[in-house]
């Protein structure tokens, strides 16, 4: 299967799939990586991170075509063991176990990665607001951040082209954005990093697995695994309600001065608020400790789907499992002749 995109919405390679202009800035923002800044330890890598590298999987998803038709492939999940942040942002393997107690992970990874071909429709997971649209090179490229009350912020990472706006409500599976790989990653791994969108469900503030670990329920609807949202109208958007004194409790150890100054500065609470939690969750060595900025504890329930349309997949597959798939097709196709 190959992704049509509309011709009004071809994507331009350097500039939205890589998100490399403008390249000043992008520059800059990848030294970020490399270097460290203020309260900000540099990035680490070595010769496992090279486990990450599928010649065989990753060029037909940079042409825009399916590896395999009408499946999304999971090609990183959240780690429950990851290295201390304040040695800094790993992507090695080193130090790793996903919900299943396997190794599809690396050590500082703390969200879940579909891998898709460039150019697909995005979708929003639950109903919800865009409250914020950032591209940092060093830190995921192109982002859009959603709010859905209940405690559940969502962050889809990587992406090509955004085609929603900050203060958008939208109805559960409505499209938010074109797939890229857009970020320093694609950069250094390119052509045999797989281009994927990286998903982060943060729970009360705090990054979470939305799949059924240690006791944990699932986040997902469809029961342990995520599936394409079925009924695209159903469900309603009810905002979050934040608490004041938590947001200036968080500023308050916020170790970054101009950070600190930045988010004060943001006059509504709900910017302040979500802004806040963005920061904590991508740079929480910024932060001395962190905080729950709602105005309450919500329980974990089902309420997200599979932020892709069933116009164009099913359901979803593991990259670790693909060998024992390709074997199975083979002796299916040998059965049948």
């Amino acid at each position: 299967m190959k992704i049509n995109t509309p011709p009004h919405k071809k994507l331009r390679f350097f500039k939205e799939v890589i998100g490399l202009h403008p390249v000043k800035e992008r520059f800059k923002q990848a030294m970020i990586a490399v270097r460290g800044e203020e309260d900000v330890p540099p990035s680490k890598a070595g010769f496992s991170s090279l486990q990450q590298l599928h010649p065989q999987v990753s060029p037909k998803l940079w042409r825009g075509k399916s590896y395999l038709e009408r499946k999304v492939i999971i090609s990183n999940l959240y780690n429950h063991t990851q290295t201390p942040i304040h040695e800094g942002w790993s992507v090695a393997k080193t130090q790793i176990r996903d919900f299943r107690g396997r190794g599809l992970t690396y050590n500082s990874h703390n969200g879940t990665d579909f891998a898709i071909p460039v150019g697909t429709p995005v979708c929003t997971a639950a109903p919800g607001k865009v409250v914020a649209i950032l591209s940092q090179f060093n830190r995921g490229g192109l982002k859009i951040f959603i709010d859905h009350g209940q405690g559940v912020m969502t962050c889809y990472a990587h992406l090509a082209r955004a085609l929603v706006e900050v203060g958008d409500i939208l109805e559960k599976g409505a499209p938010i954005a074109l797939s890229g790989y857009s970020g320093l990653d694609a950069l250094l791994t390119f052509p045999f990093g797989i281009p994927h969108v990286h998903f982060n469900v943060w729970h009360n503030s705090l990054p979470t697995d939305p799949f059924p670990f240690e006791g944990n329920s699932t986040l997902w609807n469809n029961g342990n695994l995520p599936a394409p949202p079925s009924n695209t109208s159903s469900g309603l958007y009810i905002p979050s309600v934040y608490d004041e004194q938590k947001i200036e409790e968080a500023l308050a150890v916020c170790k970054t001065k101009s950070v600190r100054e930045r988010l004060n500065a943001l006059q509504h609470i709900e910017e302040r608020a979500t802004h806040t939690i963005i920061e904590m969750n991508y740079y929480p060595t910024r932060f001395e400790k962190h905080f729950n900025l709602y105005q309450k504890d919500f329980s974990r329930k089902p309420l997200l789907d599979l932020p892709f349309s069933s116009d164009y997949f099913d359901d979803v597959v593991f990259l670790d499992d693909l060998p024992q798939m390709k074997k199975f097709r083979r002796w299916e196709k040998k059965r049948k002749l």
